[in-house]
């Protein structure tokens, strides 16, 4: 009975290893760095752009800071994807008291915008 419980342990276990992915930063989305004020009037405003990253096992304290990292390449390949430059007025609604304790999935959102170099 022991064996039995400790294999559907083991079983379980690599299941949720598929679940926890990583999103590294492509090459376009290296380029598209975070601002703090509103771009400038000659920058166009693309649309809004989501993040997500699901870390069911290794949490919010994994390798590259965890699910916000992940989350934030996310976050900067998509707007790199829909031709931006910028991300303004970045958010992180998904994060809360829970967040804290127990390992969430993290999404960020923001505001894509195309500005001249």
């Amino acid at each position: 009975m022991r064996i039995k419980v400790s294999a559907g342990m083991a079983v379980a276990a690599l299941l949720l290893a598929g679940c926890s992915t990583s999103n590294d930063l492509s090459t376009a989305g290296q380029n598209v760095r975070f601002v703090e004020e509103k771009p400038a009037s000659n920058c166009q405003l693309l649309g809004t752009a989501t993040g997500e990253q699901s870390n069911w096992l290794s949490g919010q304290h994994g390798e590259e800071g965890g699910s916000m990292r992940g989350a934030a390449n996310a976050l900067r390949n998509n707007a790199a994807a829909m031709g931006g430059n910028v991300l303004y007025g970045v958010s992180s609604p998904t994060q809360n008291l829970l967040s804290s304790f127990a390992p969430t999935a993290s999404q960020m959102t923001g505001q894509v915008y195309k500005c001249p170099n």
